[in-house]
């Protein structure tokens, strides 16, 4: 296992052990981390890319929710 895959198994243990706000905040590096390995080569778990994409959706959601209406 290499030292990105590494941290990338380290961030989705600490991701699923978070709250939401935790999540949100941890999203930006979890999506470089998932980005960075793709564009090594290296292949990404879908459980990480589904992850990635549901933390996506969470942190635009939260960005919505606190919209001034």
């Amino acid at each position: 296992m290499t030292e990105l895959q590494q941290r990338a198994s380290h961030l989705e243990h600490l991701i699923e052990n978070a709250s939401a706000k935790e999540r949100i905040a941890l999203q930006p590096q979890f999506d470089r981390v998932i980005a960075t390995l793709k564009a090594s080569g290296q292949i990404v778990p879908r459980r990480l890319e589904r992850m990635n994409n549901d933390l996506r959706d969470e942190a635009i959601e939260d960005m919505f929710d606190n919209m001034p209406v």
